[in-house]
């Protein structure tokens, strides 16, 4: 036979057989007076084995090592090994699967948020922020807080939505207010208006919450950088007030 009729013959390309006799899994055979290489019968059971082998899985460099074992003893080994891999695999995908049917479920209902997918802690809250679809300062929360869901540890994540969510009930009147200030300086009267209402409606654990530093080129950075000067004003000042309410002040203190 020659390379094209072997390779039709096991099902596989050309090519392949080049590339399995330069990897060494096939021996080179005899080659005819014209150059052609001539296989026979035995050339296309060992490519036929060399085919099941990498269809149930095998790297190349295992089948090499399956083929160089007479006795099959290595065969049942690494065959129980990749047994062993494709049940942790399928554990894997159906850990992926119901996972999927819930978000799934949420999409079907009308519940999946843009920012999607995303933990049930954030969906639950994106549902009262998402009710704000006309207030930019809404969206970019929106924005920030599924960067939060992904990249916060999951500790203190649950946290963070859960004290964020006593907020999302009450933060129409404020993204107004923050809203307003699109486009104003840090020195815009409004700022400490914007700033208390802000304050009055963040809960007094968010002060013992570590949020990212600023200066450091994080999210801090990031959040703050896509604010207007007197929206990222405000955003300082109310949280400056929370902090000194969770010492013990009033929270009403001057500028």
């Amino acid at each position: 036979m020659r390379i094209g009729e072997l390779a039709a013959l096991v099902g596989v390309t050309p090519r392949a057989v080049r590339h399995y006799h330069r990897l060494g899994l096939l021996p080179e055979p005899a080659r005819l007076p014209n150059g052609y290489r001539a296989y026979g019968i035995r050339d296309a059971v060992l490519l036929a084995r060399v085919r099941r082998l990498t269809e149930l899985g095998l790297g190349l460099d295992e089948v090499r090592d399956v083929l160089a074992d007479d006795e099959g003893r290595e065969l049942v080994e690494v065959l129980e090994e990749l047994d062993a891999d494709l049940a942790r695999q399928e554990a894997v995908v159906r850990e992926r699967r119901e996972r999927l049917a819930g978000l799934l479920g949420e999409a079907r209902a009308g519940r999946l948020t843009a920012e999607g997918p995303v933990s049930p802690e954030l969906a639950a809250l994106l549902a009262g922020v998402g009710e704000l679809p006309d207030s930019p300062m809404a969206v970019k929360d929106r924005e920030i807080l599924a960067l939060l869901d992904t990249v916060v540890p999951a500790g203190e994540r649950e946290r963070l939505m859960g004290l964020m969510h006593e907020v999302s009930g009450s933060a129409g009147r404020v993204y107004g207010l923050l809203d307003a200030l699109d486009g104003a300086g840090a020195d815009d009267p409004r700022v400490e208006e914007a700033a208390r209402a802000l304050a009055g409606v963040l809960p007094d654990g968010l002060g013992g919450f570590e949020l990212p530093a600023e200066g450091a080129g994080g999210l801090a950075d990031v959040f703050f950088a896509d604010l207007a000067p007197a929206q990222a004003a405000a955003v300082r000042r109310a949280v400056a007030l929370v902090a000194e309410r969770a010492r013990g002040g009033d929270g009403h203190g001057g500028a």
